[in-house]
């Protein structure tokens, strides 16, 4: 048995032909294109933890986080992937990736269970080749004009690729082909590719910009970084930002076509399963905003692609529900790994019944969110985003054994004050596992990314918005309609209680 993963972060749906018909908004992806010809494409997949690090820990351990944590690292009580496949089946597990955040605080014991894993260097602000000045610290000073998010470290980084396979994501998608050329006669392996790219900034050879930009179309700054905020940029910067983007990511599906080559000459379809997929999308000035995390759950975060080749399923669309939870159960099958060696259960299902055309539902209502943020349930046509009911955002803890945020840890006075340590205790408080964990009340934890903070209710998250999304799926026209919000508050509380929803996150949603 094999299967292949491949994850290319932050692909935005709608710039893909196979979901949007709209020439002007897509990017040339023919190989994305070509993988969805030998499988299943899903036209209704979520993703349910957001952002990076959250929902791949929903990918490996097919259950949602996003309830009792915020960005950190997988926790020892999980049961991830690479360790199930290895333990249960004697599985090779390799990973190859250019995402920085698995080495960094906030990352820990995400490559745990693999069997081998290689990261590669130099992605935004990976602080790799970072120089003093003479005063020390060089300062983040950015050029006259620039608007977006600047780094010293990002520049320096920018300056090492001179050719297109110096780019840490081609290196990625490249690496795991040599790999997967080298191997192609091995069984019983996982291979998990995952691109940091098109995630920003759009960092890629000039001639894929040319694809998508003429010069007499654009004379301003060649902005390659957008700003995580409201919409800095105007109408020609914008759509400027959407070219790159749309280059990066044509960069990165040509290199996914190295891996495909391999697929093909071998004839590995026959025996291999593929899956590709995103961990979540981007606001590229939709609703006025930039970037992803501080903003409502829309649908441009949290819709994302899924396609799915298996060697004894055709072709086809799947409109089922389904969600980022689902992948672990789904390689579980495939490996025919039962469910039950994993003692506190999984949130996902298998996606398999319903491609066999066993069953036409995998959920009925999903779950998805930011830590602290609102909560949103999703039945397929209704998205219900629902606010905290005050400013305070409490009751709110933080539960977990591996106390770190992204970049920084809770603790030192760097993330929780030495004066507040009294206030942490530790416990059996997840009603599904008994290992204890740390309860951090919210009031302590100072987290230095604003848009993924929690100290309290944000101007941005202040309001609880129902939307029809088969007749309004670009979320412009909130519902006002009691009965229909009474009924979502059901699903939402019954989602809430399928997916181990600590008791406090009904009373500071005010849904108890």
């Amino acid at each position: 048995m094999k299967t292949i993963f491949v994850l290319m972060d932050t692909v935005n749906r709608r710039m893909l032909d196979l979901y949007n018909d709209n020439p002007q908004d897509t990017a040339i992806t023919p190989n994305i294109r070509r993988l969805a010809k030998r499988g299943v494409v899903f036209d209704n997949h979520w993703t349910g933890s957001a952002p990076c690090m959250p929902a791949r820990r929903d990918l490996l351990t097919g259950r949602l986080n996003f309830l009792e944590k915020p960005w950190g690292g997988m926790e020892p009580f999980d049961f991830s992937m690479p360790t199930i496949l290895t333990n249960e089946k004697n599985v090779h597990s390799t990973m190859f990736t250019d995402h920085a955040h698995y080495v960094i605080p906030g990352g820990e014991n995400y490559t745990k269970g693999f069997t081998a894993w290689n990261v590669f260097r130099g992605q935004e602000g990976d602080p790799v080749y970072t120089r003093p000045c003479r005063e020390g610290i060089r300062k983040d000073i950015p050029p006259e004009g620039y608007k977006g998010t600047w780094s010293e470290a990002e520049r320096e980084n920018r300056s090492h690729f001179k050719h297109e396979y110096d780019y840490p994501s081609v290196k990625t998608l490249s690496s795991a082909a040599d790999w997967l050329e080298e191997n192609h006669d091995a069984d019983n392996f996982l291979l998990w590719a995952e691109a940091f790219d098109p995630h920003e900034p759009y960092d890629c050879p000039k001639y894929y910009l040319d694809l998508y930009e003429k010069p007499e179309e654009y004379d301003g700054y060649d902005f390659t970084h957008p700003n995580y905020g409201e919409n800095i940029f105007d109408h020609a910067e914008t759509e400027h930002l959407k070219r790159r983007c749309k280059a990066t990511l044509t960069m990165t599906d040509r290199h996914l076509g190295e891996i495909l080559d391999v697929l093909d000459k071998y004839s590995m379809w026959d025996d291999t399963m593929v899956i590709f997929t995103t961990d979540h999308g981007y606001h590229l000035g939709e609703h006025g905003f930039m970037g992803k995390n501080f903003m409502p759950c829309y649908n441009e975060v949290y819709h994302i692609p899924l396609i799915l080749c298996h060697p004894d399923i055709g072709p086809g669309r799947c409109h089922a529900l389904t969600q980022n939870i689902d992948i672990l159960p789904t390689v579980m099958e495939y490996f025919d790994i039962p469910e039950t060696v994993i003692p506190h259960g999984l949130h996902g299902k298998s996606l398999l019944p319903v491609l066999r055309g066993e069953s036409a539902c995998v959920h009925e209502t999903i779950l998805y969110g930011y830590f602290g943020h609102e909560v949103t349930v999703n039945d397929g046509r209704y998205t219900y985003i629902r606010a905290s009911k005050d400013e305070s955002n409490r009751p709110l803890s933080v539960y977990t054994a591996v106390p770190s945020l992204l970049r920084q840890y809770i603790g030192g006075d760097d993330g929780c004050k030495v004066s507040d340590y009294d206030k942490i205790d530790m416990g059996r408080y997840l009603s599904w596992t008994n290992y204890p964990v740390y309860r951090f009340p919210a009031d302590i934890v100072y987290f230095t990314n604003w848009t993924q903070s929690f100290e309290d209710r944000k101007n941005y998250n202040d309001t609880t918005l129902l939307f029809d999304i088969q007749k309004d799926y670009a979320q412009k026209n909130p519902i006002h309609d009691t009965v229909l919000e009474a009924q979502m508050i059901e699903k939402l509380k019954t989602t809430m209680e399928r997916f181990d929803a600590p008791a406090e996150q009904y009373k500071r949603l005010g849904i108890e």
